[in-house]
């Protein structure tokens, strides 16, 4: 799930996953974080998800895909659309 938050200028996007589908830890990495797995890792909730927040540009679009352990990379069902190996989002 992909929800957004409308900032003055910025879109605050939070990537939800469940905590345990797939297990283990996963990122999202995408064109907004140079595709640096290390740098927005889903962190466990209370709710029993877990999420990652990015805040944008206002009225852009990304890319950007999973990635969990054992090298499991896989695309968002929510996401906007897709452009064939990467999800894609509007803010």
């Amino acid at each position: 799930m992909i929800e957004r938050k409308q900032l003055k200028d910025r879109t605050q996007v939070t990537f939800v996953l469940p905590a345990d589908t797939p297990e283990g830890p996963v990122s999202v990495v995408g064109d907004f974080n140079h595709r640096n797995p290390a740098a927005h890792p889903l962190e466990p909730q209370g709710d029993g998800t877990r999420t990652a927040k990015v805040t944008l540009p206002a009225h852009s679009s990304h890319s950007f895909r999973y990635l969990a352990a054992g090298d499991y990379w896989f695309n968002d069902e929510h996401a906007d659309h897709h452009d064939g190996t990467n999800s894609r989002i509007h803010t």
